[in-house]
């Protein structure tokens, strides 16, 4: 039986439309995958991904949950020494849709105050207009990235084999790709994630991180 999904591996036009100030791709004649990992850092699977993107010289970007880089600053630190990009994943991992507003943005501002970035993805992808608009204000400053791949590797009833088959089947230049470097993900993304840089390296491709210079010229 085929399973069912509950979430999109392909974000539709309709959903970018709705949510115009996110990013949703990134804009490039060159041949560029923008991965990125969320729910992180943990010490043993980020390591693993971080010793997998270095066999490739690939750079990605890693959304942080505010809590986990004060348990694991060591590896946090390592993320930004080895040249990569980080984003703020809010301090609770809080869904946007079910917490109140002002406990929601003093959660983003929280992680903010430990997670130096300009970039902010929302749990589950999960966030009000109202707290949308926020980002933008001074108390935040903060640049809303989404994605136009997702690998599935949080979905426990997947295959590994159909979490990289997604992201193998979607990607294209200027998609950003999700993956999570969490122990819920654990099987699946560590199956997947090298098969993903190994097909798309042999076809000339090169994995980056995204940063406002990045958005600022697309």
């Amino acid at each position: 039986m085929k399973k069912i999904l509950f979430y999109f591996v392909k974000t539709p036009g309709w959903i970018r439309w709705l949510h115009k100030s996110c990013v949703w791709q990134i804009s490039t004649s060159d041949k560029t995958i923008y991965l990125t990992f969320d729910d992180g850092p943990h010490p043993s699977i980020t390591s693993f991904v971080l010793d997998e993107l270095k066999k490739y010289n690939a750079k990605a970007t890693f959304f942080c949950i505010g809590k986990n880089v004060e348990l694991y600053p060591d590896m946090y630190r390592r993320i930004i020494n080895e040249g990569h990009a980080i984003g703020n994943h809010t301090y609770h991992h809080l869904n946007g849709w079910k917490t109140a507003d002002e406990e929601y943005l003093n959660d983003i501002e929280n992680a903010k105050k430990i997670i130096d970035s300009n970039l902010f993805r929302p749990p589950y992808g999960r966030i009000t207009r109202f707290q949308l608009s926020q980002l933008s204000k001074p108390r935040f400053q903060l640049k809303p990235i989404m994605w136009s791949v997702l690998s599935g590797d949080f979905d426990v009833k997947l295959s590994k084999e159909s979490c990289r088959d997604y992201v193998l089947m979607n990607a294209e230049s200027g998609s950003i790709v999700v993956f999570h470097d969490s122990e819920k993900a654990n099987e699946r993304m560590c199956f997947a994630l090298p098969e993903v840089l190994q097909y798309f390296s042999k076809k000339g491709f090169q994995f980056k991180k995204i940063s406002l210079d990045v958005l600022n010229h697309k």
